[in-house]
């Protein structure tokens, strides 16, 4: 058995123009202090984590690695969440994810998508070098509009998109098992991989790819009532990322999980820092140990009441206090035998005894 490594953070919701939020030194000091022992790097912020200068210099990376191991932290993954996003885009979006795209390539959706797949392959060869056996994203989105058809649903349409975005993903995937390296999928309405069923119909799409793999957030299955202790039990093999954020759905009269185009925080279903909602973190951290999950537990914080720094400073506690450190033996060791196999067969009435 293994136990899993923590805690870490994510640093996309902490990333500031302001000190010491604004230098990939000055976030290691951070949490480093709060009791981070790893962070995972989104690849949108160059001044924080050159991924072009990580994928073609191993000097570059080294460098990296260094300056977080002065501080006692690794890297848990880097990130493609803004990128990944832009492997695919339905027209209907185009001008709202126009902005995660370099300006070079914006307003042109071809151009667009190859600099994407070509940023994913980069980020492959990145991890590798950064010595990374994990690298987080999203899949993109063909099919979401028309998650809740009318006109009524269309399977040929649905076909199409999910034979499309395998067309898309196949050669990063073929970049990254050349490296070693799993993708991992975060299940997440708003991507076309956004439940059990989506994730397996593209993994059938993608031949069963070895590197095609999940990013774990409750937080997002919890919101849709899917049983994501269950998740686990079916997916265990593919999870290979995972990220702690909890949540809660206060029912009401008003509005439901699609939340009447409201704020975060007048919805029914809305994040939480760690502890505040209702996800049963205990249950989660005894399955991934179960399962021998070697990754690592990472904060990813999201709340519409706490203060960031508090959720921070909290998650690294919330985390280590979930942490099992696993058995190395079973509890009843000190009362087991063993007889040769005689005596077994004696003991089961297979053969007379003297």
């Amino acid at each position: 058995m293994k136990t899993l490594k923590g805690p870490a953070i994510f640093l996309s919701q902490f990333i500031d123009r302001q000190a010491p939020f604004n230098s990939l030194e000055g976030l290691a000091q951070w949490a480093s202090a709060l009791g981070y022992k790893a962070v995972q790097i989104p690849c949108n912020h160059p001044a924080i984590f050159d991924l072009e200068q990580a994928s073609t210099s191993q000097s570059y990376c080294d460098d990296v690695t260094g300056l977080l191991a002065n501080y006692g932290l690794a890297v848990s993954e880097l990130s493609t969440h803004l990128e990944g996003q832009l492997i695919a885009v339905h027209p209907a979006h185009d001008s709202g994810f126009d902005g995660f795209a370099p300006p070079a390539v914006r307003g042109n959706a071809g151009k667009r998508t190859a600099w994407a797949i070509e940023t994913l392959k980069r980020a492959a060869r990145a991890s590798a070098n950064l010595g990374l056996s994990a690298h987080a994203t999203f899949s993109g989105s063909l099919a979401w509009p028309y998650l809740y058809p009318w006109p009524p649903h269309n399977a040929q349409l649905f076909s199409e998109a999910f034979a499309e975005l395998a067309r898309r993903w196949k050669p990063i995937l073929d970049e990254f098992d050349g490296h070693g390296v799993d993708v991992c999928y975060e299940i997440h309405p708003g991507e076309d991989l956004h439940d059990g069923v989506t994730f397996e119909r593209f993994l059938a799409s993608v031949n069963n790819h070895p590197r095609c793999n999940i990013l774990f957030d409750p937080s997002h299955l919890y919101l849709q009532h899917i049983d994501y202790l269950q998740f686990i039990d079916i997916y265990h093999p593919r999870i290979k990322a995972f990220h702690v954020k909890d949540a809660e759905y206060l029912p009401n009269g008003r509005s439901g999980v699609y939340g009447g185009y409201q704020s975060w925080i007048d919805r029914a279903g809305r994040f939480r820092s760690p502890g505040d909602g209702q996800i049963d973190f205990k249950g989660i951290f005894s399955k991934l140990a179960q399962y021998d999950y070697a990754g690592w537990a990472v904060l990813e914080w999201e709340c519409c009441l706490k203060d960031s720094e508090t959720g921070a400073r909290e998650g690294a506690e919330f985390i280590q206090r979930h942490i099992i450190p696993v058995a190395d033996r079973a509890f009843d060791d000190f009362a087991a035998q063993h007889p040769p196999q005689t005596s077994i067969r004696k003991q089961l009435g297979l053969e007379k005894g003297e």
